[in-house]
């Protein structure tokens, strides 16, 4: 499940039908309840609707502007829907991707007796035990109890490269629906029928568990309020009226009310907060919850592993550091003998950089007398025997006990580089013959490219970023300083991390971090914001809040900025949504009560044609405004790293100046239309 195939266009022609179809549906009462600034126009709407018919049946009053006003409610009532049905139709397209990778499978499950028996996988439950091998789909999801495996799990990733699967780690967890490329694993079963991982993800991606968040519900709430304070005030009008001397026709009534409440958030607020997970989804984020989302825009703290995420995760070979009497060309030429044989991402690290430094290219060993000799926990030491030479390369401690037994002094600068390197973050590799030490080969964590810009843009929007480590405190700080974090904490333990996390909440901030294994459960349990790796064990799935498929532990930091723009959208959209009602009552109020109160001919700063125009004019804008916003609904606005106050600041101008002004244009606009087509 890579971007691509969640790249959708914005108006996917098979969505946008599905979804006009949906947004039909959405008028049953029923389900218009849940939106109450909605409901209160559907109301609205039926209403208008009624005095409409009446009027075609021999009623007097004007039937070509209540006809138009009923239009215009029904069309912003369905458009409202539209909205939030095109961000779940987003979903559901992506549901429908993830339902054709689960396929009827049979599974070879283990009896009592150790016997295997085929049944179909819609049978299995939790404990059972199934023997998986090359070909065949995993069942259903689970741990591997035995053997070690090569796992296409390109139906939930969408990354072709296989990955290996193997028990006693935090590889061991397996997904249902994914196939085994090689060799075999015995799986003990960790769901239940319905309640895969896969199973989740299609609900949750449909939207089918997708709650409210608490700032939503809040502003939900918020805007239900408003919506009951203009209910009262417009029915008080009509008593007013009658005291003038006048009356308020019910179209007119129903239309100042539609204008003035919140309609244009309260219609795109579902999508909005849909869309935001849905944004999640494309970049192959599973969050559990819409809370998780929004939590995720808050976050004050960003712990994160220093291996994988801040550094590339394998040290490479940096400089090598010849002693007195020998050249670094010697060095270099040593150090690649010694490391022909090694494929760890370090040895093949040395053999590249000197054929680079000094143009030293691999020799063909093959028919020579050459014998490697590997790597041993027990000597700490690896490198080759050739025509008479012994060359060895290991830690710096081992190796002096290697140059002593041989009979070899020990330089006093060997000690001097070793310290200087440890104290700059790398790791000395000493490089000897059995009577002299030949040099050092500097092992350096690299960081990634671009990640102190990117904790910068973090630093900038306010969110203090922690680097995880399990080195000692000179290695911790020397990378830290490097990447730009602004704090680290060496040497972690799990209980560590929960200490950190646990003074941090107390403080009253939000904390994110990531993890893979059984022991970072615990943490990412306690984590406002806790983002498992799909590779990692079920423990850890489990516990997090948010499952990144692609196992990129630098994820976060894109995570984190997803809910900021979930955030600031939200809050743009408020703020037009208020502000673009300033002119509504420019329109709507001096025409109500022209002819009874001429002096409120004043407020008509906008030059309107008739009273009938303006409300039109509002009350068409305010449909029409609904359908501009729901593309900057479902992307969401520009996101840019910038702190509360500039934030503020940068609403207040674009969308709160702006709110107040293009109504003024865009209602003149259409009142000259209509007085053009006398429509008005």
């Amino acid at each position: 499940m890579t971007d691509h195939s969640h790249a959708r266009s914005l108006w996917d022609s098979r969505i946008v039908r599905q979804a006009a179809w949906d947004s039909l549906r959405k008028l049953d009462p029923r389900v218009q309840i849940r939106n109450p600034v909605m409901f209160i126009v559907e109301g609205g709407s039926l209403l208008t609707t009624i005095v409409f018919v009446q009027e075609l049946l021999g009623t007097a009053g004007s039937r070509l502007f209540t006809g138009q006003v009923a239009f215009w409610l029904w069309f912003t009532v369905i458009f409202a829907n539209f909205a939030e049905a095109m961000a779940e139709g987003r979903g559901k397209a992506q549901a429908d991707t993830l339902r054709r990778t689960r396929t009827e499978t049979t599974a070879n499950r283990i009896d009592a007796a150790g016997r295997e028996e085929i049944v179909p996988a819609a049978t299995l439950r939790q404990g059972d035990l199934v023997m998986v091998r090359a070909g065949d789909l995993i069942p259903s999801d689970g741990d591997i109890i035995e053997g070690v495996a090569s796992v296409d799990e390109s139906a939930i990733t969408g990354e072709s490269a296989p990955v290996i699967r193997e028990s006693g780690g935090d590889r061991s967890a397996v997904t249902g629906g994914t196939r085994v490329i090689s060799d075999w694993i015995k799986v003990r079963v960790t769901s239940d029928p319905g309640h895969t991982f896969l199973d989740r993800m299609i609900a949750l991606v449909e939207g089918a568990e997708r709650q409210k968040t608490p700032n939503e519900i809040a502003l939900t709430i918020l805007l239900a309020l408003l919506t009951l304070v203009f209910l009262l005030v417009v029915v008080t009008l009509e008593p007013f009226a009658w005291y003038a001397g006048t009356t308020i026709p019910i179209p007119v009534l129903i239309a100042l009310l539609v204008c003035l409440i919140p309609t244009t958030i309260g219609a795109l607020i579902s999508a909005i907060g849909i869309a935001g997970m849905d944004r999640l989804v494309q970049r192959n984020v599973l969050a559990m919850s819409g809370r998780a989302v929004e939590a995720a825009g808050d976050v004050d703290t960003l712990l994160l592993d220093k291996t994988g995420t801040i550094t590339l995760g394998n040290r490479q070979a940096h400089a090598f550091i010849a002693l007195s009497g020998i050249t670094e060309r010697e060095l270099a030429d040593a150090a690649q003998l010694a490391s022909l044989a090694d494929e760890t991402p370090e040895g093949r690290s040395i053999v590249i950089l000197a054929k680079e430094r000094y143009g030293l290219r691999g020799r063909e060993l093959a028919g020579t007398n050459a014998v490697f000799v590997p790597f041993s926990a027990h000597t700490r030491m690896s490198g080759i025997d050739l025509d008479g030479r012994r060359i060895r390369k290991g830690a710096a401690d081992a190796m002096a006990q290697y140059v002593a037994a041989g009979g070899g002094p020990i330089p006093a600068e060997l000690q001097l580089e070793v310290d200087r390197i440890a104290r700059s973050g790398g790791t000395p590799l000493v490089v000897a013959e059995p009577t002299r030490v030949l040099g050092v080969v500097h092992l350096k964590d690299i960081v990634k490219g671009g990640i102190r810009e990117r904790f910068a843009r973090l630093r900038a929007m306010g969110i203090r970023t922690v680097m995880i480590t399990g080195d000692n405190p000179l290695t911790a700080a020397a990378i830290a300083a490097e990447a730009g974090v602004d704090d680290y904490l060496a040497q972690a333990t799990p209980e560590h991390k929960m200490r950190l996390i646990r003074e941090q909440q107390a403080e009253g901030k939000l904390v994110a971090m990531t993890g893979d294994g059984t022991n970072d459960a615990p943490a990412l349990a306690q984590s406002d914001v806790g983002v498992a790796m799909n590779t990692g064990t079920t423990a850890a799935k489990e516990a997090g809040n948010m499952v990144d498929l692609d196992s990129n532990p630098t994820k976060l930091i894109e995570i984190v900025e997803i809910g900021k723009q979930l955030l600031m959208t939200r809050g743009a959209l408020t703020t037009f949504s208020i502000a673009n009602d300033v002119a509504k009552y420019f329109a709507i109020v001096p025409a109500m009560f022209i002819l009874a109160f001429p002096q409120l001919g004043v407020l008509n700063i906008m030059r309107l044609a008739t009273p009938e125009s303006a409300i039109l004019s509002a009350v068409i804008f305010n449909a029409l405004i609904i359908i501009a916003l729901i593309p900057l609904a479902l992307r969401g606005i520009t996101y840019r790293p910038l702190g509360a106050a500039a934030l503020l600041r940068r609403n207040m101008l674009i969308y709160g100046a702006g709110g107040i002004v293009l109504p003024f244009v865009g209602i003149k606009v259409i009142d000259l239309l209509l007085v053009a087509v006398h429509l008005a």
